[in-house]
């Protein structure tokens, strides 16, 4: 798909997001700035639109940086452990630090978030039948361990619903005030951007980086850096959001080859849409409730990722 179609869908599925919700809308009701409808657009449609693409964009592109890293098209912050390692920093500081701020709250995801990735990238090292399967089940298992460890502290102290509803991902609670976290992704993928061609060499693995006078270690840590700190903003923003970054990154990979200065941007503007249609549809489905856009993503996005397995499967 060329990047003109992907704007012109992307804005087509942003226009319709504004104005599809319990309360009815329109564009002529928004030319009386004093109205209800004007307010509530203000303060949650037009909030919730950004949250979406800036979580949209910024989970795809953590997932295509992880995948070049890791050099494993199925390793992703599901796959990897890295959103199980942010839940388990949210906990902590929810117990330890219960009067702390969003951003020292986000201070301890990120770090918990980090340690958790390059935890998993050591493991991988350390492996070596590196199948294109076997990677990300080893990533799920280390995850399962990291919520096993959450889920029982979490019960000890008897904030497991908390927990449980907290980080359910969910876009029906943003409104002006509660999303701002966000806009660190903006940075953060400029920066991606402009260490792509850094990490497209980095992906060829370490030798080969070497030989190109590539400080290999230091670029794939900053890259799980950038992974750790995208993952801290949306998971303690808008709650986990499973798969998106490891399917989203595929399908452009398919379309798009590996090159990431080139496929970064077409994974920004596909995941952004892709989240936006998931949360159109959680709007209209069960209208006038709403299914959460992690239950959505994952319905959707655990199918597609099967047609990936599949699909490798037949061309292997």
């Amino acid at each position: 798909m060329k990047t003109r179609y992907m704007i012109i869908l992307l804005i087509l599925a942003s226009f319709l997001s504004l104005f599809v919700g319990v309360s009815s809308i329109s564009p002529l009701d928004l030319l009386d700035f004093q109205s209800e409808e004007t307010r509530i657009f203000l303060i949650s449609r037009l909030p919730r639109l950004i949250a979406i693409i800036l979580a949209g964009a910024g989970m795809s592109i953590a997932g295509l940086i992880m995948q070049q890293l890791s050099r494993n098209k199925f390793v992703s912050p599901t796959t990897a452990g890295t959103l199980d390692a942010t839940r388990l920093g949210i906990l902590v500081s929810m117990l330890l630090f219960a009067n702390a701020t969003m951003l020292e709250k986000m201070a301890v995801a990120f770090a918990f978030a980090l340690a958790g990735t390059f935890l998993f990238m050591q493991i991988l090292d350390r492996i070596k039948f590196k199948d294109a399967i076997f990677i990300p089940l080893v990533g799920l298992m280390f995850g399962n361990i990291l919520s096993s460890v959450t889920t029982f502290f979490a019960y000890r102290a008897d904030v497991i619903q908390n927990m449980s509803a907290w980080l359910q991902g969910d876009f029906s609670m943003i409104m002006k005030g509660r999303y701002e976290l966000l806009y660190i992704s903006i940075p953060v993928i400029i920066v991606a951007y402009l260490y792509a061609n850094r990490f497209t060499v980095a992906g060829m693995g370490e030798d080969f980086s070497k030989n190109l006078g590539l400080a290999y270690k230091r670029v794939v840590n900053f890259g799980l850096i950038l992974v750790a700190l995208i993952t801290a903003t949306v998971v303690l923003t808008v709650g986990m959001i499973p798969f998106l970054g490891l399917i989203i990154p595929n399908i452009i990979s398919i379309a798009k080859g590996d090159h990431l200065q080139k496929t970064l941007p077409h994974t920004a503007l596909l995941g952004a849409t892709f989240l936006l249609v998931c949360d159109i549809l959680g709007r209209v489905i069960i209208y006038p409730y709403e299914i959460s856009i992690s239950l959505m993503v994952g319905v959707i996005g655990s199918g597609i990722f099967l047609y990936l397995l599949f699909r490798r499967k037949a061309y292997a």
